[in-house]
């Protein structure tokens, strides 16, 4: 029930900001903030998460002062080991896109449900700093007991997966050929009796 009106949630942002980028007057930065995050499991007991972002400027403006700040990753669940939670930048052109990334170690199993990081920004034609936020995560499974996985059966089902079913279907074929149908058995056998 829960993931479904997570995805519900996540339709209904992308909706809104498929409509509110038609609706983005051609004369300021129009940013679109997409963040994504990966689960690695490196060894039982340790996973870390991979979380990137792209930020788009799909106005017709510069946007200066740059700013991503991602403070949603609980200390108490989360180590950053590589890279920074927050990020700046001079400039974002019109057209242009950004990137940056970093990685947590997950101290806590359990489900975690990410919030929308935060980007803001400058144009020069208004004083306050302009704010747009990123898209949510789906939730995550963080160290979840995941089933073994037979690499052997999925290495064997890769190489001779499509052998197998073009065998399969060379056979039906020919029993279908070889097989008379019921219908013109009936008809020969009522032939016979006449």
């Amino acid at each position: 029930m829960a993931l479904s009106f997570v995805r519900f949630l996540i339709s209904a942002m992308a909706v809104f900001m498929l409509v509110s980028a038609s609706f983005a007057t051609s004369e300021v930065p129009f940013m679109v903030v997409h963040k994504k995050a990966t689960l690695n499991r490196l060894k039982s007991g340790v996973e870390r998460v991979s979380v990137s972002f792209d930020i788009y400027n799909q106005g017709s403006s510069t946007a200066y002062e740059v700013t991503l700040t991602d403070n949603g990753w609980d200390k108490a669940r989360f180590e950053v080991v590589n890279g920074n939670t927050s990020r700046s930048w001079e400039r974002l052109d019109a057209g242009g896109i950004l990137s940056h990334s970093f990685e947590l170690e997950a101290k806590v199993k359990g489900l975690f449900y990410g919030a929308p990081a935060l980007v803001t920004f400058r144009i020069p034609t208004k004083p306050a700093l302009q704010q747009a936020y990123s898209t949510p995560l789906m939730p995550l499974d963080v160290l979840a007991d995941k089933p073994p996985t037979n690499k052997l059966d999925l290495r064997v089902l890769a190489k001779y997966g499509s052998l197998v079913s073009v065998i399969s279907m060379v056979v039906l074929f020919i029993y279908l050929i070889a097989t008379p149908s019921k219908s013109n058995a009936a008809k020969a056998s009522g032939k016979k009796k006449r």
